[in-house]
């Protein structure tokens, strides 16, 4: 049987680190497995093993080595983006609606007391005009959730909505984020934005995946509420396990008020296959404010995998005259992220 002996005489002399092991100069530590002396790591360390060891067994030991210096896994951040008209309808552009969610699985918790720890992010959000000048910008802090315990197999995200006034015109939409704990983990997302809302005839706006149905506000005004409704997103279009139905949000512009409306909606593979589950409802063009567009789909037995829905109105006359696209990703085996809290 071999063993660990501790070592009564000079420690072997450290001759620099290597990517090569010389097995006569292996030195182990307990408690302490990624440390090493000799031609390793040249790491102190009292016990020496004494015994020569088989290829197998060496084999084990480099695996463990590589595993346990692995680097960390990367940042994730998330970004989704939904573009509406101003309000006001004097004022040329629209409402961009930027929703930013980061992960806590791969974020670094510091001590805070006893038995308490918790995270940080610091994001810094852009859009970008196409001379390089920051149309807007501005740098948030995030903090998720206190823990007790780090070693929680899922660590809740934390996420924050900004509602941002852009000009029309094209810009590039960028976030960057930085673990306050760890700077060399970071994450960069960019994506292209056109803000373009100038026409006269019936237009819709992006749709919006929502965690649960739209429902009337009991709070007062914020971010995450449009024409008094209150909206959970689906973070990147994410329907996971215990999520069976999908939820959505749009609004119609341009429309006479009262005509009456078809509101047609489905689900289809991104390789524009056949529809696997459809909907539809009535609606009539509202007077002096947008119209809204929302409906729900039965995820229930729908395989894994990425999709498209597909969200189109019709007039009277069976034409389609407004439709938008956006992905969704169905994971019934993954965790699904919390929905957002209002950031403070």
């Amino acid at each position: 049987m071999r063993s660990y002996l501790p070592v009564v005489r000079q420690p072997v002399v450290n001759r620099g680190r290597s990517n090569s092991i010389s097995p006569e100069k292996w030195q182990f530590c307990p408690g302490r497995p990624e440390f090493f002396q000799g031609e390793v790591f040249g790491f102190p360390c009292p016990y020496r093993y004494t015994d020569t060891m088989t290829g197998f067994q060496r084999l084990l030991l480099l695996l463990l080595l590589l595993c346990l210096r692995a680097p960390a896994a990367p940042a994730q951040l998330l970004l989704d983006v939904s573009r509406f008209r101003n309000e006001n309808e004097s004022v040329k552009g629209g409402v961009v609606e930027v929703y930013v969610t980061v992960s806590g699985q791969q974020l670094t918790y510091q001590r805070r007391g006893p038995k308490l720890y918790q995270a940080g992010a610091v994001v810094t959000l852009e859009a970008i005009r196409p001379d390089g000048a920051a149309e807007y910008q501005e740098t948030i802090t995030l903090k998720p959730p206190v823990l007790r315990d780090t070693t929680a197999a899922i660590k809740n995200p934390v996420s924050f909505q900004k509602r941002i006034n852009l000009p029309e015109g094209r810009y590039t939409l960028r976030a960057r984020m930085r673990d306050q704990y760890r700077a060399a983990s970071t994450a960069l997302v960019e994506q292209p934005l056109v803000v373009e809302f100038a026409g006269t005839g019936p237009m819709m706006s992006d749709v919006v995946l929502l965690a649960k149905p739209a429902s009337r506000a009991a709070v007062e005004a914020n971010n995450f509420i449009r024409n008094g409704l209150t909206l959970a997103r689906a973070p990147a279009g994410l329907y996971a396990r215990g999520q069976e139905k999908l939820f959505f949000y749009a609004e119609l512009y341009h429309v006479p008020a009262g005509q009456p409306l078809v509101l047609r909606y489905y689900l289809r593979g991104p390789q524009g296959t056949p529809e696997l589950i459809s909907g539809k409802a009535v609606v009539q063009g509202s007077e002096g404010k947008p119209t809204v567009l929302a409906g729900e789909l039965d995820l229930s037995k729908v395989p894994a995998g990425n999709y498209q829905l597909m969200v189109e109105v019709r007039n009277p006359r069976n034409q389609v005259i407004a439709s938008q696209t956006t992905n969704v990703r169905r994971e019934p085996a993954e965790y699904a992220p919390a929905g957002a809290t209002i950031s403070r």
